[in-house]
């Protein structure tokens, strides 16, 4: 029996000739992630007695979640990562207003096929768009990496997803993956790796494919991958980047569940609150009046978003009453978008445009809801308190497309 895309990365990555579903092994990471979070997890480094990192070369950090930080205390927890990452000589750090570390390290060229990237946030899985396998652990699992060089995981099981068909008018990434989360549920594939596989995915840029392995983690998944292709080779090229080993699963390798979506089906998706997976089509979803319109983050922040949201703003305004709120993904998108006049679309129209960074995504800096208001967004999350810290706000995901077009309504419509 054939091998999944996962047992080979973590067979390559452990050092051993194979490995199988519910296995343990020592994995030994390309790139070890972190962020704000970071000045936690050197305290927790040297409480356990560690002195200094396996391998500078090897951690990442990006200063990205609170940017500008709102208060002393949040400036004071980026000193202590400066002083941190200074000491240690950390070669790959990146300073508030860079972007956020899912968009930076693969930007830098810090994300390969074939490899292990753990990181301490949740959507690390956006890595496995680039036949990588990105896996989140905990701040302590970080910090112990940070020492060792190597943390202990169990392959897990994986669940195939087939997509097929072709997207309607005004249909994207984003709109897929909320259809096979709303299908599959949010913990439909808890600790389970998830390659996504089909027609779909074929056609879809970087952009796209880092959305949907973004998105994974809403599924529970440990790992979602996309296996190497020509799209990823013209990635790595653009790059300079040749040296690399392309891992791909075998045809006969074996899946716990096989999923198969006709995506010419779909249409534009809104995740309701407070669950990822409670997704409707926007046609279905009644009249909702919006306060707030968010277009960016992790998920939904690069060049392709931002020109989808502008084409739709151009020559157009926000609607009164409405705050459209742009955060770029990095400070390179930024700089594209600018030179291509995305940006100046996007201000015209009425939006205000940040710096790169994860604004109000996770509820604690820069756009965050009043109590009773409610936003669409193209984030990942909608959580009660997510954008804010009343229960009672209201967090409706979308696509760019919707969150534009939404923005310009007053109230979320379809594209």
């Amino acid at each position: 029996m054939g091998k999944t895309l996962i047992e080979k990365i973590l067979a390559a990555a452990s050092g051993e000739k194979e490995v199988r579903a519910g296995e343990i092994v020592f994995a030994r990471p390309h790139m070890i992630l972190s962020h704000d979070n970071s000045a936690a997890i050197s305290k927790i480094f040297f409480d356990m007695g560690a002195k200094k990192v396996w391998n500078p070369s090897r951690v990442f950090i990006a200063l990205d979640h609170a940017v500008p930080p709102p208060d002393w205390k949040k400036a004071q927890n980026h000193k202590i990562i400066r002083n941190f990452v200074e000491e240690q000589g950390i070669e790959n750090f990146y300073e508030a207003g860079t972007g956020i570390c899912h968009q930076v390290l693969p930007e830098y060229g810090h994300v390969i096929p074939g490899v292990v990237i753990l990181g301490s946030d949740s959507h690390t899985t956006t890595h496995g768009a680039f036949g990588a396998a990105g896996i989140p652990i905990g701040r302590t699992e970080t910090a112990s990496v940070w020492a060792l060089g190597e943390t202990w995981l169990k392959v897990p099981e994986t669940i195939k997803i087939v997509l097929n068909g072709r997207l309607q008018e005004n249909v994207y990434p984003k709109d897929v993956i909320l259809h096979v989360i709303g299908r599959l549920t949010a913990d439909g594939a808890s600790y389970k790796a998830v390659e996504f596989h089909g027609d779909v995915v074929r056609s879809m840029g970087i952009s796209g494919r880092m959305t949907i392995c973004n998105m994974a983690a809403e599924m529970g998944a440990k790992a979602g991958m996309v296996p190497f292709d020509d799209v990823a080779r013209e990635w790595f090229d653009s790059l300079g980047i040749t040296q690399y080993d392309i891992v791909l699963p075998d045809e006969d390798a074996a899946y716990e569940k096989v999923y198969e979506f006709d995506c010419s089906q779909i249409t534009p998706q809104v995740a309701k609150p407070h669950k990822v997976d409670n997704v409707v089509p926007v046609s279905e979803l009644g009249e909702v009046e919006i306060d707030e319109a968010l277009l960016g983050t992790c998920t939904n922040g690069r060049v392709e978003d931002l020109r989808i949201a502008a084409e739709i703003l151009e020559g157009k305004k926000v609607a009164k009453g409405v705050r459209l709120l742009v955060y770029p993904a990095s400070r390179k998108v930024l700089e594209e978008a600018l030179s291509l006049g995305i940006v100046e679309k996007i201000v015209k129209a009425g939006g205000e445009v940040a710096v790169p960074a994860c604004g109000p995504c996770l509820g604690a800096y820069g756009g965050v809801l009043a109590p009773g208001e409610r936003a669409v967004s193209s984030a990942n999350r909608n959580f009660k308190g997510r954008m804010g810290c009343s229960e009672d706000t209201g967090i409706y995901l979308a696509s760019p497309a919707t969150v534009a077009a939404s923005a310009l309504a007053g109230r979320i419509v379809v594209p």
